[in-house]
């Protein structure tokens, strides 16, 4: 493998995209959650494109594939810290649910290539 352009790649695009769009979300998050729900959902969020474009520089498609499987744990868990905050009220539930379907949908897009990643 020679390694991937992971600028190029949608799902790091989209995984960019998406971190803008959480740290949007979480400003509006009380205060008191900065060093909590926030941080967790934040880092969370960043890991998702990290893990792409830190797996894209690999030397095998197995170990790409590891990487992938963090980004789609990552995803995992931010959506479930935005489940937290729309029980919680912090944020326009509308809002909330919209990024947990994009979360939702860049997953889909993880295991849609990470299969295509694994079979060649």
């Amino acid at each position: 493998m020679q390694g991937h352009q992971f600028r190029k790649l949608l799902i790091w695009q989209r995984g960019m995209q998406f971190v803008t769009d959480v740290y949007a979300l979480t400003s509006q998050f009380p205060k008191k959650e900065q060093f909590g729900l926030t941080d967790q959902i934040r880092r969370a969020a960043i890991s998702i494109p990290l893990n792409i474009a830190e797996g894209s520089g690999t030397s095998s498609n197995r170990e790409f594939f590891h990487f992938l499987t963090f980004a789609k744990r990552s995803a995992y868990e931010v959506i479930t810290g935005l489940e937290i905050a729309s029980t919680l009220k912090y944020a326009n539930n509308i809002t909330i649910q919209s990024l947990i379907k994009e979360c939702e949908d860049i997953c889909s897009m993880i295991v849609g290539f990470s299969k295509q990643i694994s079979e060649s």
